[in-house]
């Protein structure tokens, strides 16, 4: 045996090991993504080196023999640096997406993409599981999200984008209609939070962490739980029954609620902080933003949430026949398609930009205009005008776009001497919407007149006092966002309460190259959209617009997703080393190789641009299973692992045996999706399964010759791929 030390360990290792083996059978980890003990060393990657006392130059340990004394450093910083550089080149070249763009675009970092698929497979049961990790309210959000992730959804440049929002709100109502998914739930930790607000944020924060095991008391001003979802979004949206049991589901779970208690009446930020190890300010932003247009204070002239609020507690204003709605966002389609359902028999929407710029969904800028709604577009209040202290009229100025703005949209500006004035029974102002500042003056607020919370905790002024949603920072924003921060900031109470920091560095991920990317061979189909009611129908009663998706709509529309994230994402070797480091590829930036992707076999998925070169798949196919089916092709960057004279695998000595798929470590070799269903897939193979110590394992069987394929699971047995069903029982047993 040979003594050394390894990051200041004594170890014995045998005589002719390699550092990499010594460090291994330590516990010891040093990344490597070119070797593995079923075939010869490589040495490709140059990731494995590490430093050695005495020696001048880094070993790469994969080959390096151990000697005695020897002293090893397998992290110091010339080591850590020249991995680094071999990542970043390694990744300036690896053209491949590990996460999906909708999922990158979601504020809440949904998995879009993983509970589309499970939709498309049928499996409800575990996209509900999937959904709830990241949000608690599926059916409600489902219903009301203005779904930033489909604006990121490359199915777009085929021709429209999934629909994923409304196939969320699909999973999410038959779990409502079933024994609903509870999570399991942590040993209780002994520590209490109390949660101000009972909004999608402070429930958010409150689901998530009762399951880390912490006791969780919401404390809300209105008579039931929501917030803006009840209060703020129309019932033809969010029918307040669906909202209602995701509610219930919470505090099943464990959250206590409690209702009808005001933040500055009831009890104060440092009274509840004296009773609790926490506290989570989520007050939402309850007050309408004035237009400061003169007439704003004269009688008929109402605030967007203020009418919104009043109609969904039963006490509408009494607006009239002739309405106009001053606003473009979801809130103003919200109002003008309200007062149509209250009778109103004109209703205007002034935008002061074009149709185009509009901020809300468009489908609900059709909807509305189907139910009767006329928009004045590129016109601005300048006056409400009255008689006898009632409104009874608005002047219009005429507007053009000029240049863009700071958002990225046309500036309007105005028409000189160009006007319009339109007689009103009523205006409701739907501009936006922002804390009421006295119930919050134990905190310190920003410029903006929000509570100031540290973007990445989430702390306050008060130690111990953490800040959510649409009351901190930015002011007001969409739904989902404010789930995202409250998923956030559940971590970082937990980490607080643990005596520890979060985390907040940003894991590296690569992302493809947009302009590369070519949907040529992509068959168009059309985005399914859920029926909804004729709006002949809709406009007289607050129904539910949607009827929802059926099951085969659902699973239709979910089977369009181009599956952009990789599948190899949990357990890809290259991604694991890249977020170990703080690499930037971009340092080495270059033409991309434009190689392609290559789907022409039954079992393999191969991906040539996520290749790294590490030549595992090459090694194995020829030194492990003696076939030769892959070889390295091209020069320099055109290089690629692929069988001779560009054959597709089918026609050459490959057998399907699974060794490359399962040694690659970037997602370039990968299982095609429908092998892992366990089901037949083409007239080249059949399925059995064999009882491998008393559970069972599927067994694709080649028809041909009775050679076994590939076992599922169980990637050992795929080394002895070219036994028979026989003869594989009889080295099983």
């Amino acid at each position: 045996m040979i003594n050394l030390t390894i990051n200041g360990k004594a170890i014995q290792a045998p005589e002719g090991a390699t550092i990499l083996e010594a460090a291994r059978a330590n516990g010891i980890d040093i990344p490597t993504l070119c070797y593995d003990k079923a075939v010869e060393i490589y040495g490709a990657c140059g990731l494995c080196v590490v430093e050695a006392e005495g020696i001048p130059k880094l070993l790469r340990s994969c080959s390096a023999k151990v000697s005695e004394g020897m002293v090893i450093n397998t992290e110091s910083p010339r080591v850590v640096q020249s991995r680094k550089i071999a990542m970043e080149l390694l990744m300036s070249a690896h053209d491949g997406d590990c996460v999906a763009p909708c999922q990158l675009n979601c504020p809440a970092r949904t998995d879009c993409q993983g509970y589309v698929g499970l939709i498309a497979n049928g499996e409800y049961d575990s996209a509900i599981k999937l959904i709830k990790n990241k949000i608690p309210l599926p059916a409600s959000i489902g219903r009301v999200c203005p779904h930033p992730c489909e604006k990121a959804c490359r199915r777009k440049n085929v021709e429209e984008p999934i629909n994923i929002a409304q196939l969320k709100a699909f999973a999410a109502d038959i779990d409502l209609n079933k024994e609903s998914y509870l999570p399991d739930v942590m040993v209780r930790t002994g520590k209490t939070i109390a949660i101000v607000g009972g909004g999608p944020a402070g429930l958010t924060a409150a689901y998530y962490l009762n399951i880390m095991g912490h006791s969780v008391t919401v404390y809300d001003m209105m008579e039931k739980m929501g917030g803006m979802l009840r209060y703020g979004i129309p019932q033809y949206r969010l029918p307040k029954e669906v909202l209602d049991k995701e509610i219930a589901i919470i505090e099943k779970s464990g959250v206590k609620l409690v209702n009808n208690v005001k933040l500055g009446k009831d009890f104060t930020i440092q009274s509840l902080k004296a009773e609790n190890d926490a506290v989570i300010v989520a007050v939402g932003a309850w007050k309408s933003s004035s237009m400061r247009t003169p007439g704003e204070d004269l009688e008929g002239v109402y605030g967007g949430i203020d009418f919104l609020r009043a109609v969904i507690q039963g006490n509408p204003p009494a607006i009239g026949e002739r309405v106009a709605i001053c606003g473009g966002g979801n809130t103003a389609m919200d109002a003008c398609r309200t007062a149509v359902r209250l009778g109103a028999k004109e209703v205007y929407v002034i935008y002061r930009r074009t149709r185009n710029e509009m901020p809300a969904d468009a489908l609900e800028i059709d909807e509305a205009e189907e139910e009767g709604v006329i928009y004045k577009f590129l016109t601005n209040p300048i006056s409400f005008n009255d008689e006898n202290g009632k409104l009874k009229s608005v002047t219009l100025q005429i507007m053009e776009l000029g240049e863009p703005d700071a958002s990225g949209r046309r500036r309007p500006v105005p028409v000189e001497g160009k006007t319009e004035e339109i007689p009103l029974d009523s205006v409701i102002l739907a501009i936006g919407q922002k804390l009421v500042q006295g119930d919050v003056s134990e905190l310190k607020l920003n410029d903006r007149g929000n509570i100031e919370a540290d973007p990445d905790f989430f702390t306050t002024s008060i130690d111990g006092v953490f800040a959510i949603g649409d009351a901190t920072n930015r002011g007001a924003s969409i739904a989902i966002e404010a789930i995202g921060e409250a998923d956030r900031c559940a971590k970082a109470v937990d980490a607080y309460l643990n005596g520890q920091r979060l985390d907040t560095r940003v894991p590296y991920i690569s992302k493809r190259d947009e302009a590369t990317i070519d949907y040529s061979d992509r068959e168009k189909q059309a985005r399914l959209n859920p029926k909804v009611l004729a709006p002949d129908v809709r406009n007289k009663n607050f129904d539910e617009v949607s009827l929802g998706f059926t099951e085969e709509e659902a699973q239709a529309e979910a089977s369009r997703c181009l599956e952009c994230g990789c599948r190899e994402y949990y357990k890809c070797k290259l991604l694991n080393v890249a977020q170990r480091y703080d690499i930037d590829p971009s340092r080495f930036k270059g033409e991309m190789p434009q190689k392609y992707t290559r789907d022409e076999n039954a079992f393999i998925e191969r991906n040539t641009a996520k290749c790294i070169l590490c030549g595992l798949c090459v090694r194995s196919c020829r030194e492990v299973m003696d076939i030769h089916a892959l070889g390295l092709m091209g020069r320099g960057f055109t290089t690629e692992p692929a069988p001779a004279f560009a054959l597709p695998l089918d026609q050459t000595k490959c057998n399907n045996c699974g060794l490359c798929v399962q040694l690659c470590p970037t997602g370039a070799l990968t299982e095609k999706a429908n092998l892992k269903k366990q089901v037949p897939l083409d007239e080249k193979t059949t399925e059995t399964f064999i009882d491998i110590n008393g559970e069972k394992a599927a067994v694709l069987v080649s028809r041909y010759n009775d050679k076994i394929l590939r076992v599922i699971p169980n990637d050992e047995i795929s080394r002895n791929a070219n036994l028979t069903r026989e003869q594989l029982l009889a080295k099983l047993q």
